[in-house]
């Protein structure tokens, strides 16, 4: 029982650094959404046509960051529990499948949104309007939403991981438990029929 007794210390501990990966991931995505890249049309002081003038790109580095984050936290759920066939048998199948395919679906959903925003994001029109030969009238920017999509589907991706979580270490832990039911039962059949069948 040694081995079941240390194990729930180290299944906590691995849920609050998924959850804490996730928050982290979550804050900046938040972060990209807030910082995003925006422009303006201003004329050039050497020529009579006009530029965009961008401010800053820290909304990409958030949301590159973001995704890395993200994703450190999905292969380390997937490492821990071995996917979803490779586990132990589960008695709440339903639940577990349910809350695995729907981490895996928030997990692309979200690192989908990261990756198109901060390219989007990257992208700028500075000079457009030299090679098109006319004044701008707008500057390409990212639209609103796209990190806070992301962000959304980092919260609901960290509920389906801690379930899925959930229901493996359970499994896991209540098969162990059995096993050594089992064991104990058995000897004592065996130790009753030895004696049963002495002199």
């Amino acid at each position: 029982m040694a081995g079941f007794a240390t194990s729930r210390p180290a299944s906590l501990a691995l849920a609050a650094f998924l959850t804490f990966l996730n928050i982290f991931a979550f804050l900046l995505a938040v972060g990209a959404e807030r910082r995003r890249s925006t422009g303006k049309v201003v004329p050039d002081e050497y020529d009579d046509r006009s530029y965009c003038l961008y401010d800053t790109d820290a909304s990409t580095v958030y949301g590159v960051a973001a995704f890395f984050v993200l994703l450190l936290s999905q292969v380390l759920v997937t490492g821990v529990t071995r996917c979803l066939c490779l586990g132990p048998s589960l008695s709440s199948r339903g639940c577990a499948v349910a809350a695995f395919v729907l981490s895996w679906l928030t997990f692309l959903t979200a690192e989908a949104c990261l990756v198109g925003g901060s390219a989007r994001n990257a992208y700028h029109t500075k000079y457009l309007g030299y090679y098109m030969k006319h004044d701008l009238v707008s500057c390409a920017t990212l639209r609103k939403g796209v990190f806070a999509a992301a962000a959304a589907m980092m919260l609901i991706n960290l509920v389906a991981s801690l379930v899925y979580y959930w229901s493996y270490s359970k499994a896991a832990n209540g098969g162990f438990v059995k096993h050594q039911n089992e064991v104990s039962m058995g000897m004592t059949d065996y130790g009753l029929d030895k004696g049963g069948s002495g002199p």
